[in-house]
């Protein structure tokens, strides 16, 4: 049950992590169109006049930088694409960081074989600049991993061209790391150092705004708490606010504990130990909702109602049901002991068909469960006095705690004679058990 909890506490942040991710790989996809762009635009207006001794290597060299920026400006397209259209998966983010790096690589690879270069002029390319935008671009998808493997891949794939290439350093060779050394080869570096810059200051900005609508979220989350039992608080966040406040009608069971003789008990007693009685109670109330995983609809003074719903409902009612009992005879014991009044509780189960949800606004939002289920287990908590009984449950409740294939759950019940609640035709049928002290 633990681990659910915390499950559910998880949830709905790595819900928030996954929109942010979504909307971070349709940035990239723009900011790669951006880029391929606006490094080709940047070609276009930098490369001049090559010299003559070494223009039919750069014409090769040109067009094959054209023709990865049109690859490069095809992926940005495609990935758009997946995005928009909801095809995009999280894990094709990991092919396509994969790309990213093997683009940066493959044509800074062309570049020495095209201009014959030793491996050890890598940094003279311009695509080896492109490495700040790739590795920009993992920092947008809020991965450590992806940023590591990202990282791997391109220290890995520089240092193998770095020592790979056996090209001898002639004069020829020099000749073209001069050029690539000019003031065109410069100003798309500059270029590529300022793309990695805008990158960042996306980056950035995506992180600050994950970051305030995780802020406004929790902050959204604490004050609904205020108010709504941390369950269904949990299922707001999976479902939506609207779509809780439409309501539904499903199957429930619903307890209601009260306290006998608090009323009388509580004439006369100082205000500061009667809030610390009542206090205590609705603790050891929310306890026992807690383990058996209930919710706390409301406290109504000295009483409280409970619903159950989800898997094994009727189960956790009765369970719930017992546990309060046993807590509540060692409180009572524990306070006779120190010489003070005994605590004594008539408890009310009944299972069937309520309407649930949510109303108010937001600055009251409240759960309430309604319907003749409800009214019957209210009617049943009152009917503990009349048969001297601690616990009074409906024989839909046990039935619906039936083992697949077996008796229902009557064992240590008593069965009361058949009683016709008011607003009701057909008598219904009972069962209780007595409080444990009242027993023998």
């Amino acid at each position: 049950m633990i681990s659910r909890m915390r499950q559910a506490r998880v949830a709905p942040n790595a819900t928030l992590l996954r929109e942010a991710e979504l909307r971070a790989e349709k940035v990239v996809s723009l900011l790669r169109i951006f880029v391929s762009l606006g490094l080709m635009l940047v070609f276009v207006l930098a490369v001049g006049t090559p010299p003559e001794e070494i223009a039919a290597i750069l014409h090769r060299q040109w067009l094959s930088a054209v023709l990865a920026l049109l690859s490069y400006l095809g992926l940005g397209v495609f990935t758009l694409w997946l995005t928009l259209s909801g095809r995009f998966r999280r894990w094709m983010v990991w092919p396509v960081v994969t790309f990213d790096c093997m683009f940066m690589l493959l044509n800074t690879w062309v570049g020495l074989e095209n201009v014959a270069m030793p491996g050890a002029l890598t940094f003279l390319l311009p695509p080896t600049w492109l490495v700040p935008v790739v590795l920009a671009f993992a920092v947008l998808r809020f991965n450590p991993y992806l940023q590591a493997y990202c990282v791997a891949l391109i220290v890995g794939g520089l240092s193998c061209l770095i020592f790979m290439s056996d090209y001898e350093l002639t004069d020829d060779v020099i000749l073209r790391a001069q050029h690539l050394l000019a003031g065109p080869p410069n100003i798309v570096r500059v270029v590529m150092i300022l793309l990695a810059g805008v990158v960042l200051v996306v980056a950035a900005s995506a992180l600050r705004s994950l970051l305030h609508r995780s802020l406004i979220e929790t902050e959204r989350r604490l004050s609904l708490t205020r108010y709504l039992p941390s369950r269904l608080v949990e299922r707001m966040q999976a479902e939506g606010l609207e779509e809780l406040r439409h309501g539904r009608r499903q199957v429930m069971a619903v307890l209601f504990v009260d306290i006998r003789g608090f009323t009388s008990w509580a004439e006369g007693k100082d205000p500061a130990e009667v809030g610390e009685f009542v206090t205590e109670y609705r603790i050891r109330i929310q306890r026992a909702a807690r383990q058996t995983q209930g919710m706390v609809d409301k406290f109504i003074g000295d009483g409280a109602m409970l619903v159950f719903d989800g898997e094994a409902a009727a189960d956790r009612a009765l369970h719930c049901a017992l546990c309060l009992s046993e807590d509540m005879e060692e409180w009572s014991a524990l306070r006779q002991s120190e010489g003070r009044h005994a605590v004594k509780v008539g408890i009310g189960l009944h299972w069937g068909e309520v309407f649930s949800g949510v109303v108010g606004d937001q600055d009251r939002l409240e759960f309430t469960a309604l319907g003749d289920t409800v009214n019957t287990a209210a009617r049943l908590e009152q009917m503990t006095k009349e048969c001297g009984m601690e616990i009074v449950v409906s024989a839909a409740l046990l039935e619906a705690c039936r083992p697949r294939g077996g008796e229902p759950a009557r064992e240590g019940w008593t069965e009361l004679p058949p009683v016709t609640l008011r607003g009701r035709s057909q008598p219904i049928a009972l069962f209780g058990r007595a409080r444990p002290g009242d027993v023998g």
